[in-house]
């Protein structure tokens, strides 16, 4: 039986409280159908800094809190799922400019995002390249002895509209085995602008997913991080958690709609008695709380792994957030069935986390690339490689 501790159990209590005292308001107070305004959105990063949640994998020598994996995921699990994902694009940006950068390049980048005073994300997806990083086309040029120009675009970027700094991946000379090398460099907009635009989506409407646009973009040379060729190496670093914890943001929806089922089924009343009494309705009752509860022990499953240092690490991670995003997708529509016609009403809130839960299965792998890491990771056959070339 997974328990939490009692030190645990008092950061969750302490997230909730920050959330119900500083965030809730502000979301609730905007339109959920459009974007937060920057303002905003800082404001809530520099609340969720002070909690060590923008630096949670940032070591503690480059300013961060290097937190343990499970203790960010059960913080993270309690923030609203809007608010998360712009949190963890934040997080996730930073760690990765920690790896492998200069000590003056950390000097440099971190203490803002670390404090959340700058916004920050990562461009790696294109119009055409998703899950295989290697395929990016967005090319690194030399431009004289202090600069590069940088060309091409960046698709379905969190934080792209509001950022002020961005991860960029690109193709620029070639790496050990001569082919064409990635690499990673930070775009300051201030100092090197670029066009940017916000991509209306199916839900997470209060978040900032957009396109980026980089035209002959120039950008310091002193910028580059790490080696030609690291790029995806730090990718899947990062990726490892993200999984997870992504899928606690879905854990987080599905409890959402398991506590408004339960009380609508205990109020509802039909034939004279409660919903409730009702076995096809404890029935459905039921298998929202297993979904819930089981989605919830695979990701801390996950997590610990990652903690510890398991080889089945990433096998954990891609089942973790492949099983929870389903299990909490039918969650959700289950608890739309218990409320009947109320379950689609707007007024209920649920279409909302139906629209908002439809939106996790894209970051961080799809549930197809996830299901072919998990295959690699049971039969040690590298399924899609194969297949590309046969």
């Amino acid at each position: 039986m997974f328990q939490l501790t009692s030190e645990q159990k008092l950061i969750q209590d302490a997230i909730r409280r920050m959330v119900e005292r500083d965030i809730d308001p502000t979301l609730k107070a905007r339109s959920a159908d459009k974007p937060l305004p920057k303002e905003e959105m800082l404001r809530i990063m520099q609340l969720c800094a002070q909690q060590g949640l923008t630096s949670a994998r940032v070591a503690e020598s480059a300013g961060g809190a290097e937190l343990p994996t499970v203790t960010y995921g059960l913080m993270m699990e309690q923030l609203p799922p809007v608010v998360a994902i712009a949190v963890l694009g934040q997080e996730v940006t930073a760690t990765r400019i920690s790896l492998d950068s200069t000590p003056e390049q950390r000097e440099r980048f971190l203490p803002d995002l670390i404090s959340g005073k700058r916004i920050s994300c990562t461009g790696t997806t294109e119009p055409d390249v998703g899950s295989d990083s290697r395929g990016v086309k967005t090319r690194l040029q030399d431009d004289g002895p202090e600069s590069f120009t940088l060309t091409g675009r960046k698709m379905w970027i969190t934080n792209a509209s509001i950022c002020d700094l961005i991860n960029v991946t690109a193709v620029y000379g070639t790496d050990a085995h001569g082919r064409p090398g990635t690499t990673r460099i930070v775009v300051d907009r201030a100092q090197s602008p670029f066009e940017t635009r916000e991509i209306p989506v199916l839900g997470l409407r209060q978040g900032h997913l957009g396109e980026v646009l980089f035209d002959g973009c120039s950008v310091p040379k002193q910028n580059q991080l790490g080696s030609v060729g690291d790029a995806a190496r730090v990718l899947n670093k990062t990726w490892l958690a993200n999984r997870p914890i992504l899928g606690l943001c879905a854990v987080h929806m599905g409890q959402r709609a398991l506590d408004a089922a339960l009380v609508y089924a205990g109020d509802r009343k039909q034939f004279g008695q409660p919903i409730a009494s009702f076995q096809l309705v404890q029935e459905m009752l039921a298998d929202i709380a297993t979904a819930v509860t089981t989605s919830r022990l695979l990701c801390y499953h996950a997590l610990s792994a990652i903690d510890s240092g398991e080889q089945q690490a990433v096998h954990l991670s891609a089942m973790a957030k492949r099983y929870s995003l389903a299990a909490c997708m039918r969650a959700v529509s289950l608890a739309m069935e218990v409320h009947g016609a109320m379950g689609i009403s707007c007024e209920m809130g649920l279409e909302q986390l139906f629209r908002d839960v439809r939106m996790l299965p894209i970051p961080d792998g799809t549930n197809q690339i996830l299901t072919l890491i998990e295959g690699r990771e049971l039969t040690g056959v590298q399924a899609y490689r194969a297949v590309a070339a046969s």
